[in-house]
């Protein structure tokens, strides 16, 4: 029989809630912490657990097997690597960081240590998404000419107040914090990006974050294949659309909804996509929607890997590849804007 694997999380805020939800189902929250203490305290009691004064009181413990990371996306590659070389596997958020340079470090911080480093990728769960992949994996689309991914989202002031959430050092950029996981199905599915043209602005964050809310970007990656993003956090009111539409040479698709969980439309040479699992529901943080919340897969999947050997459903290197294009992107950006 297998033992109950002990988890401890590093950062206390929304994300963590989720993350403390599943730990409980496929596993046991040993203990949390968070750098205001009070609020790591607070998050403690609402899910009967431990927290510590401190991280190095968290590092030290020794009923302690993975960390999860939620804290601010500028500070996973701190925390991860520092958890590794303290002998845990490491769940990290997305985005795996925002340096390529730090993800590098923390691939070798978990070879190293010879411990496991877990990335959160949930869209690959969401039932259309999957079948897709499948389908092209199968050759049931031919060779992949073009794809189009849409990322239309609200997020408010009130999103961005008295937040990590907006600061470059801490967020680094709405591809980072908003679609990441988003860039990471164009990898997925289609490969590595060779260039990216970008142009972005802030057209209604002006006084409230400290990169874009838009962006329009062209990609070329290595196959062949070439894309497009379209992207913006300035949809009235709501979430509209987050879509991903393949034309490929034996057949056109498109995913859709606002999170990527409906299959819009099909038309393959010889091949239908049959009906398929109801996914499930967005993460709902009250005031905004979030992406599809898969985190329980994602756990399941972690607890297979530890427990009985199974393949990891996104590994350390792919979150590696997902930072990489987003900073292709900025840095096109940068040049085109400045031009």
């Amino acid at each position: 029989m297998n033992t109950k694997i002990r988890f401890g999380i590093i950062g206390c805020g929304r994300i963590a809630n989720r993350h403390a939800e599943h730990i409980i189902k496929f596993g046991t929250l040993t203990a949390v912490y968070d750098i205001d203490y009070s609020k790591a305290q607070d998050f403690a009691q609402k899910h009967k657990t431990v927290a510590t004064l401190s991280l190095d009181d968290l590092l030290t413990r020794e009923d302690l097997d993975v960390i999860a990371i939620c804290s601010p996306n500028g500070l996973h590659a701190k925390h991860s690597i520092e958890s590794l070389n303290a002998g845990f596997h490491v769940l990290c958020e997305k985005p795996l960081s925002t340096s390529v340079y730090d993800c590098g470090e923390m691939i070798k911080a978990a070879e190293r240590n010879n411990k496991r480093l877990f990335i959160i990728k949930q869209n690959r769960f969401n039932p259309p998404v999957a079948a897709v992949k499948k389908a092209i994996d199968e050759g049931k689309l031919g060779k992949i000419y073009s794809i189009q991914l849409s990322c239309f989202w609200n997020r408010n002031e009130d999103y961005y107040h008295n937040s990590w959430k907006g600061t470059l050092e801490l967020d680094g950029g709405t591809l980072y914090t908003q679609f990441s996981h988003f860039i990471d199905l164009l990898y997925w599915m289609v490969g590595d990006v060779k260039r990216a043209y970008a142009l972005t602005g802030n057209f209604s964050h002006k006084d409230i974050i400290e990169f874009e809310d838009t962006g329009v970007v062209a990609l070329e990656f290595y196959s062949g294949t070439i894309g497009t993003i379209n992207y913006s956090v300035n949809s009235f009111q709501k979430n509209m659309e987050g879509s991903l539409t393949i034309f490929a040479e034996k057949g056109t698709v498109k995913i859709g909804g606002q999170y990527l969980n409906e299959l819009e439309y099909q038309c393959v040479k010889d091949f239908e996509f049959g009906d398929l699992p109801k996914g499930n529901k967005a993460n709902n943080y009250g005031t905004y929607m979030g992406s599809m919340s898969n985190h329980d897969k994602v756990y399941e999947n972690l607890v297979d890997v530890l427990q009985s050997n199974a393949a990891i459903s996104a590994n350390s290197f792919e979150g590696l590849k997902t930072v990489e294009i987003i900073d292709k992107i900025y840095a096109s950006a940068k040049q085109l804007n400045n031009g």
